[in-house]
């Protein structure tokens, strides 16, 4: 349903529309104005009316023509308007204001230094305690009695040199036995640096996953470790660790070497230790049994 007010715009527009100056009735007006003498001029102006109110028609009618042109004008850009935007009015917001690339680029500002020359102790000091990281827990984690000998409970050892060694090579072997099942293991071979002595593998009887090795030099001796994985297990039955190393030449006395092995079975710590046989040992046991 139109409304009177889309009515007058309407018809404002038709108006504005139809509307075309008669430019040559114009221009004919301004020549014959511009022909007339003087005379013909002031005679016209006198068998008129007086100037005053011909000047007041003239200023009325200039003005009434400016406003009904800005009126046109107005109703035009109205119409026009009223096409393109909703006839109700609406708040418009600003949007919020870009920031620049300066404010977002800029360095972060520096901690103020202390006046008192000790330095700001709080820009460097962290924000939170950071938390210590856990060691990982080993196998052997309760603490073993002292070895005595190469026997504890339902744990035997026994050290030797293993017969295919020669002049330049050699292996010690570290054979255990046991009689229950072990939920814990590690077997520790030291093997003195008496020249020359550089290692060249190991290996062990159980299975190879089920063990972490680790070989370092240390205070002259070459050490081998092998600890057994948390949630594995050693089942009852003879098992043999070796550590393979060369070494100068000729034959090497093992008279130094050392292994050392804790374990734990049903709850119970166990501990055994045992060394190897010397030059002169296996000289006099060769020499016993001949």
């Amino acid at each position: 349903m139109r409304t009177p007010h889309d009515e007058l715009r309407a018809g404002l527009h038709e108006a504005a529309e139809a509307y075309e100056p008669d430019r040559a009735r114009i221009l004919a007006r301004v020549e014959r104005g511009m022909a007339a003498g003087p005379e013909e001029k002031r005679s016209r102006r006198r068998a008129t009316r007086p100037p005053l109110l011909a000047w007041a028609r003239v200023a009325g009618a200039t003005a009434a023509v400016s406003g009904i042109l800005a009126m046109g004008g107005y109703a035009l850009a109205s119409v026009v308007k009223g096409d393109e935007t909703p006839a109700d009015p609406t708040v418009s917001v600003s949007p919020l204001p870009t920031p620049s690339p300066d404010a977002t680029s800029r360095a972060p500002i520096q901690p103020v230094p202390d006046p008192s020359g000790g330095g700001n102790t709080q820009a460097h000091k962290p924000s939170s305690t950071p938390t210590p990281t856990p060691t990982p827990k080993a196998s052997n984690t309760a603490a073993a009695p002292a070895a005595k000998g190469t026997e504890d409970g339902p744990l035997w050892s026994d050290g030797s040199i293993d017969p295919h060694s020669n002049d330049f090579w050699a292996q010690s072997d570290v054979t255990i036995k046991t009689t229950k099942q072990l939920t814990a293991l590690t077997v520790e071979l030291k093997v003195a640096d008496t020249g020359g002595v550089t290692s060249t593998g190991a290996w062990r009887s159980p299975p190879e996953d089920d063990f972490d090795l680790t070989v370092a030099e240390r205070d002259g001796f070459l050490v081998y470790t092998w600890v057994l994985k948390e949630g594995r297990t050693v089942q009852p039955g003879e098992w043999v660790f070796a550590g393979q190393y060369n070494h100068t030449r000729g034959g090497r006395d093992a008279k130094d070497d050392t292994y050392k092995v804790t374990a734990e079975a049903t709850g119970e710590q166990l501990a055994v230790k045992g060394d190897f046989a010397g030059q002169d040992d296996t000289d006099k046991s060769d020499d016993g049994d001949s």
